[in-house]
C-alpha cells in the first residue's frame, strides 16, 4: 500500500476532481483523505472509554444505551396559559423536558405594561411580569418530576425566584426542583445583545445565583454556558467553542475568588451548543469541547470530582440555518443536524420547527420536530453504539484541530486579562463579525451553497400555515398586570424592593431578597429596575 502522500501525487491526482475547495461551513479547509498520520496523541490521552477522562467519548459510561438524551422542546408564547397549554401537548406526545421561551420585555426586564413592551408582549414568548404568571404557566406540571429550562438572562435572577415560589406553593421542596437557567451574561455582550447592567455587576449576579444553587437547590444548573447564540451571531465553530469555553473559565474564576470550593459549584454548570449544518464539524466540535472542558477544569482549576469535569450539554439545531425560502426543506435540515448533535453526545436536544425563520411554530410542524428526534431515537440504530464515530481518523483529525485552535483563542484572552477585558476590547465581537461577513460574501459569490436561496431556487414558494399572536393578548396581560400592582400590598412591596437595593449596594448574595421581593408580589420589571439604579445601564459601546 501506498503512503498517504504517494496516494495523493498518483491515485488522487490521476481521479476527476471538482474544480472547488473543499472547506467546513465555518471554512477550515479539509484533506481528501485522513489516515492515522493525521491522527495525534494515545488513545488514554486523547480519547479513553465513554464515562472516563478526558470524555471525548462521552461523559456517562453507558450514553444512550442507559438512557436516550432528553428531548427538550423550546415553547412559549402569548400569555402563561397558552404556553401551559403547549407544555402539557408536547408531554402528552412524548417529551420528556420543558424549556420555556420568555418574550422580548421579559427576556429585558420590563413589565408588559412599560412603554418598551408596546408591540411585543406575547409575540416572541411568553410574557410574564409577576408570580401569578409563573403559577398560569406551570400549573398542573410535577416540578419535582419535570425538569424545566429557562431561557432568560439578565432577568434570570427574577425568574428563577418566581420557579422556586412556585415549587413552595405546590409544595415541592427546592432539594428535589430540577433544571436550568441559561443566565449566561457574557454571552449576552458577545453575541445576543440582551443586557441591563454592565458585565463586572452582571457576573456578580451570575456568581451570587451560582452559589445559591449550590447551597439551596443541588438539583439546578444555575447557568448554561451557551454557544448557541454567538454560533448564531456569525461565528465559526471554533469561535463559538472557544468563546464559550472562555466565557466558562470566568464564571469558575469568579466563584472560586469569592471562595466557594470549585467541586461544590461545578457538577452543575451546563453548556448550550449549536448544532448547524456541517455535520462531521459539528461532532468534531462536541468531541473536542468535553475534552477542553476536562482539562481545563482538572489542570487549571485542580477539580477533583470527576463530576466536575464533565461538559454536560443541551444542545439546539441552527436557527439561523433555516430558510423562509421552501421552508419545508428545513425539515432535512433539522433532521441531520439533529443526528449530528446525537452522533457529538448530547444530553438534551432541541430540534427547530420548520416554520421558525417566519413565525413561532405551529403545533403541527413542532410536533414533526419532535418527532424528528423520535425517529433518530427509535428507528436510525445510532443509539445503540456508544460514539460510533470514535476512531474515525477524519473525526479525531477535526477534534484535535478544532480543540487547538480554540485553544489558541482562549490563550490570547487569557492575555487580555479574561473574558471581561476581551468584551470591554470588543475582541470576540469583532472576531464574530468578521466571521459572519466572511461566510455572507461567500454565499454572495456562490462559493458556499444554500440550498433554495442562492441556488435550486424556484419563482414561486407555497406557502405554509404560521401561528398567529392575536394582538387582543397584549391589552390582556397589561390589564392583568395593572390589577395585580393596584391590589397587592404596596407597603410590602416597596419593602421588599429596598432590600434588594440594599443587598446590591452590601455586596450581599441577592437571591434571598429577589425571592421575598417576588413573594410580596414585585414584578421583573421592578426588581430589574433596581438592577438599573444601581448597577447602571450598560450601553454597547459599538466595537464593530
Amino acid at each position: 500500500m501506498s503512503s498517504k502522500r504517494e496516494w495523493l501525487e498518483t491515485t488522487y491526482k490521476q481521479a476527476s476532481e471538482r474544480p472547488v475547495r473543499f472547506s467546513t461551513i465555518s471554512d477550515m479547509e479539509l484533506e481528501p483523505l485522513y489516515t492515522p498520520d493525521d491522527v495525534g496523541g494515545s488513545y488514554d490521552d486523547a480519547l479513553a472509554n465513554p464515562g472516563e477522562y478526558p470524555y471525548t467519548r462521552g461523559v456517562y459510561g453507558s450514553m444512550y444505551r442507559g438512557r436516550l438524551w432528553t428531548m427538550r422542546q423550546f415553547a412559549g408564547f402569548g400569555l402563561a396559559e397558552d404556553t401551559n397549554a403547549r407544555f402539557h401537548y408536547l408531554l402528552s406526545q412524548g417529551q420528556d423536558g420543558l424549556s420555556t421561551a420568555f418574550d422580548m420585555p421579559t427576556l429585558m426586564g420590563y413589565d408588559a405594561d412599560h412603554e418598551r413592551a408596546k408591540g411585543e408582549v406575547g409575540r416572541e414568548g411568553v410574557s410574564v411580569t409577576s408570580i401569578h404568571d409563573m403559577v398560569r404557566l406551570f400549573d398542573r406540571i410535577p416540578l419535582d418530576r419535570v425538569t424545566t429550562s429557562m431561557t432568560v438572562n439578565c432577568s434570570a435572577s427574577v425568574l428563577l425566584a418566581m420557579y422556586l415560589v412556585v415549587a413552595e406553593r405546590n409544595g415541592v421542596p427546592w432539594d428535589r426542583v430540577g433544571g436550568t437557567i441559561q443566565n449566561d451574561m457574557l454571552k449576552e455582550f458577545i453575541a445576543q445583545k440582551e443586557w441591563i447592567c454592565p458585565p463586572q455587576p452582571s457576573l456578580r449576579v451570575v456568581t451570587d445565583m451560582i452559589e445559591f444553587c449550590a447551597r439551596k437547590v443541588p438539583r439546578w444548573h444555575a447557568v448554561s454556558i451557551s454557544g448557541y447564540h454567538i454560533r448564531e451571531a456569525g461565528s465559526t465553530a471554533v469561535q463559538e467553542l472557544a468563546f464559550t469555553i472562555a466565557d466558562g473559565i470566568c464564571y469558575v474564576e469568579d466563584a472560586v475568588k469569592r471562595g466557594i470550593p470549585v467541586d461544590d459549584f461545578a457538577p452543575r454548570l451546563s453548556f448550550f451548543w449549536n448544532i448547524h449544518n456541517d455535520f462531521l464539524e459539528e461532532v468534531a466540535k462536541l468531541r473536542a469541547a468535553r475534552r477542553m472542558w476536562a482539562r481545563i477544569m482538572k489542570e487549571r482549576f485542580g477539580a477533583r470530582n470527576p463530576r466536575s469535569m464533565m461538559l454536560r450539554t443541551h444542545a439546539q439545531t441552527a436557527g439561523a440555518s433555516l430558510t423562509a425560502q421552501q421552508p419545508v426543506n428545513n425539515v432535512v435540515r433539522v433532521a441531520l443536524q439533529a443526528l449530528a448533535g446525537v452522533f457529538g453526545g448530547v444530553q438534551s436536544l432541541h430540534t427547530n420547527s420548520m416554520d421558525e425563520t417566519l413565525a413561532l411554530p405551529t403545533e403541527q410542524a413542532v410536533t414533526v420536530a419532535l418527532r424528528t428526534q423520535q425517529i433518530i431515537a427509535e428507528e436510525t440504530g445510532v443509539t445503540n453504539t456508544i460514539d460510533p464515530f470514535g476512531g474515525s481518523y477524519a473525526i479525531e483529525a477535526l477534534t484535535d484541530r478544532i480543540e487547538r485552535e480554540a485553544t489558541e483563542y482562549i490563550r490570547r484572552i487569557d492575555e487580555m486579562g479574561g473574558m471581561i477585558k476581551a468584551i470591554e476590547t470588543g475582541y470576540p465581537q469583532r472576531e464574530i463579525a468578521e466571521a459572519a461577513f466572511h461566510y455572507q460574501r461567500q454565499l454572495e459569490q456562490g462559493i458556499k451553497t444554500i440550498v433554495g436561496v442562492n441556488k435550486y431556487s424556484t419563482p414561486e414558494e407555497l406557502p405554509i400555515d404560521t401561528l398567529k399572536i392575536d394582538p387582543a393578548i397584549e391589552e390582556r396581560q397589561v390589564q392583568r398586570v395593572r390589577k395585580i400592582k393596584r391590589e397587592r400590598n404596596s407597603v410590602a412591596v416597596r419593602e421588599a424592593l429596598a432590600r434588594v437595593s440594599e443587598a446590591c449596594r452590601s455586596g450581599e448574595n441577592l437571591m434571598e431578597p429577589i425571592l421575598e421581593a417576588v413573594r410580596r408580589e414585585a414584578t421583573v420589571g421592578e426588581i430589574s429596575d433596581v438592577f438599573r439604579a444601581e448597577f447602571g445601564v450598560y450601553r454597547d459601546p459599538g466595537w464593530i
